[in-house]
């Protein structure tokens, strides 16, 4: 038997909990998993706190692994793979944080941009600070759609994209270093 209070204490309460009936082990059980759940949903991550929101995407910086997304005042700019596009405007996002907005894009961006650039349509969904982005090109040389993405980017993470550079000023292409 322990030596001193507390531990006496504990082990006390041991002994009356693997004594008690059985409702008083189902109400410790439950309230044991109770404190398991609360703890787990608040380490859950980042699905319910995301960035500021005035109901329109976040300024800033938003990346991901061969993705990124530059917001400012007047434009989106939107990089998939070696590929970009700009969405002007701010965009506006819908109760469940969803998007559509025509823009346009650049498929044959680097090494070398040929342009021109040509419509499209991006949709996008927001959950937390990810956002996951498609963007539809009509494709007015080849006279075909193509799609890149879908794309997932986090609120405040640097791009990552590998052999493509980033435009780090929307509007402004990168030169490779």
């Amino acid at each position: 038997m322990p030596t001193n209070s507390v531990h006496a204490g504990l082990w006390r309460h041991r002994l009356h909990v693997s004594v008690a009936s059985p409702s008083a082990r189902a109400r410790t059980s439950l309230s044991v998993l109770s404190v398991i759940l609360i703890v787990a949903a608040s380490c859950r991550g980042d699905e319910s706190n995301g960035p500021p929101s005035d109901g329109r995407l976040a300024l800033g910086t938003w990346g991901g692994d061969s993705a990124g997304v530059i917001v400012n005042d007047t434009i989106a700019h939107v990089h998939i793979g070696c590929t970009y596009g700009d969405i002007p405007g701010r965009v506006r996002l819908d109760a469940e944080g969803r998007f559509t907005a025509q823009g346009s894009f650049l498929l044959r961006a680097y090494p070398v941009a040929i342009g021109p650039t040509m419509p499209a349509q991006f949709v996008g969904r927001l959950s937390g600070s990810r956002l996951t982005i498609t963007v539809t090109i009509t494709d007015t040389i080849a006279k075909t759609t193509v799609v890149r993405g879908p794309a997932a980017v986090t609120f405040g993470v640097e791009p990552r994209m590998q052999n493509c550079p980033i435009c780090r000023v929307p509007g402004v292409r990168a030169t490779r270093s």
